[in-house]
C-alpha cells in the first residue's frame, strides 16, 4: 500500500455559528488523484484553505507526511510539499512566465539558484510553456493563464497538488488539453485533490470522488459508483432520490 501523503482527521471548522467544515476524514495516498465535487456553499474552497493553513480548523487533525501541520502556518506546509492553483489564476502579471516560475521555486524551497533555473525549465517544457518562456503573464490566453497557475504550483515542488476549479471558463477542446497535462503530473508520483464542477473532467483523472455538502462528506469512493448514489443525485444535482 502506498505511504498517506495527506490525512485528514475529524476536522471541523466554525463562523459563528456556521459550521463550514463539519467532521471532514479522508487520507491521500501517495499518487492518488482525489475529486471534491459538492454545490456552492457545500465547504470545498474551506477544505483547501485548511489543507493549506490559510484557515485553522477548531477542531480535528492534519498530518502531513506523517507530520502534524494542524497549527503549522501556510509557508512550512508549502515547504513541506503542499502546492496550491487557484480557480482564478494569480501570476504576477508584469513578469514572464519564467520569471513567475523562478519566483515560486524561490518562495515554495528554496535552495541554489541554478537548480531552480534547471528545474524550472523542464516545468515550462511538461506544461507546453516553454515558447512562451519571455511573454510577460499579464499577457496570455486563459488556457495559458491556468497552465501557468499549474507549473507555478509545481515549481515549489509539492507532494500533494490541490487543484480549484482549473477547468472552469475553457472550452470543451482546452479542458481536454489541461485534462492530459494533469495526467501527466500524476505520472511522476504527485498527490492530487482536485475541485471541480466539469464532472466528465474529473471522471476522465482522478480515483476517488468526494463529495461535500453542508461542510461534510456526503460520500466518497469510486467516482461512478459515487455519482450514481442517490442521495448525491438529489443533493448536488437537485434530482429526487426515487425519479
Amino acid at each position: 500500500m502506498a505511504a498517506v501523503i495527506l490525512r485528514l482527521d475529524n476536522v471541523s471548522k466554525s463562523f459563528g455559528a456556521l459550521k463550514v467544515s463539519d467532521s471532514v476524514t479522508f487520507a491521500v495516498p501517495r499518487g492518488e488523484a482525489l475529486g471534491v465535487i459538492g454545490p456552492n456553499g457545500a465547504g470545498k474552497s474551506t477544505l483547501f484553505n485548511l489543507i493549506t493553513g490559510s484557515l485553522l480548523p477548531h477542531a480535528g487533525r492534519i498530518e502531513l507526511l506523517g507530520r502534524d501541520v494542524t497549527r503549522a502556518p501556510a509557508m512550512e506546509r508549502v515547504r513541506m510539499g503542499v502546492g496550491r492553483s487557484f480557480q482564478i489564476p494569480q501570476p504576477f502579471q508584469g513578469l514572464t512566465v519564467f520569471e513567475n516560475l523562478l519566483t515560486a521555486a524561490a518562495f515554495g524551497r528554496g535552495g541554489r539558484e541554478a537548480e531552480m533555473v534547471d528545474d524550472c525549465v523542464r516545468i515550462l517544457i511538461e506544461t507546453d510553456l516553454l515558447r512562451k518562456a519571455n511573454v510577460v503573464a499579464g499577457s496570455l490566453t486563459l488556457l495559458d493563464r491556468k497552465r501557468l497557475e499549474l507549473a507555478r504550483a509545481l515549481a515549489t515542488d509539492p507532494k500533494v497538488l490541490l487543484l480549484d476549479e482549473v477547468a472552469g471558463g475553457l472550452t470543451e477542446h482546452e479542458c481536454a488539453a489541461l485534462v492530459v497535462l494533469i495526467k501527466d503530473i500524476r505520472q511522476a508520483g504527485i498527490s492530487i485533490i482536485w475541485i471541480e464542477h466539469i464532472v466528465h473532467a474529473l471522471l476522465a483523472v482522478v480515483d476517488r470522488l468526494a463529495v461535500l455538502h453542508g461542510g461534510a462528506i456526503l460520500a466518497q469512493g469510486a467516482p461512478r459508483t459515487v455519482i450514481r448514489t442517490p442521495a448525491v443525485a438529489e443533493i448536488y444535482m437537485g434530482i429526487e432520490a426515487d425519479a
